[in-house]
């Protein structure tokens, strides 16, 4: 089979067991965004990380892949993404953070290319995370709350990911002061 159809060459695409929709549509904008997060923690494998951080990303992939075949399906009735998985997200802040000294100002995202890519997909995540509670408050659709919980802590996670990394490769945090 090719990987073209030429089937969304008119600006629609189709979804899961269900209608075809504008490419533009909220549904697509939420699982490309968090298809898009997934290519950057995809990136982020690429570069050095702290020891237990590349098999913590990946199973963080597999279960972006589940969020985002979710939320391609229209009047999906399972739950990909469950409590067990934003407790998972939570226990893994906090493994990661009791190492780092607490914030008292705001940092910039930059430091080692891993941290550096990690902000990035912190703001990705964000996005993603804007982009399905756009699409949760559609009347029409019902999207369960634990995939906006999971995006929210995930984007937590990023960021003390992100600090984990620079102070698992001695570099500081570069702190913000107003110009």
């Amino acid at each position: 089979m090719k990987i073209y159809t030429k089937t969304g060459d008119t600006g629609d695409t189709g979804l899961f067991g269900g209608p075809r929709v504008r490419k533009d549509h909220a549904r697509i904008e939420a699982f490309g965004t968090v298809d898009e997060l997934n290519s950057h923690l995809g990136l982020v494998r690429t570069y050095s990380l702290p020891k237990d951080c590349d098999a913590l990303l990946r199973r963080i992939q597999c279960e972006l892949f589940d969020l985002g075949a979710q939320l391609a399906t229209p009047d999906s009735k399972s739950e990909r993404i469950e409590r067990r998985h934003i407790t998972a997200l939570e226990k893994a802040i906090d493994l990661h953070e009791s190492g780092l000294s607490p914030l008292d100002c705001f940092i910039l995202p930059a430091g080692t290319l891993a941290a550096a890519s990690l902000h990035v997909a912190r703001t990705v995540c964000r996005r993603a995370e804007r982009r399905v509670v756009t699409l949760a408050s559609q009347s029409h659709t019902t999207i369960p709350l634990s995939a906006i919980e999971y995006l929210n802590r995930l984007g937590d996670l990023l960021f003390v990911l992100a600090r984990f990394t620079n102070k698992d490769f001695s570099v500081a945090d570069d702190q913000w002061h107003p110009s």
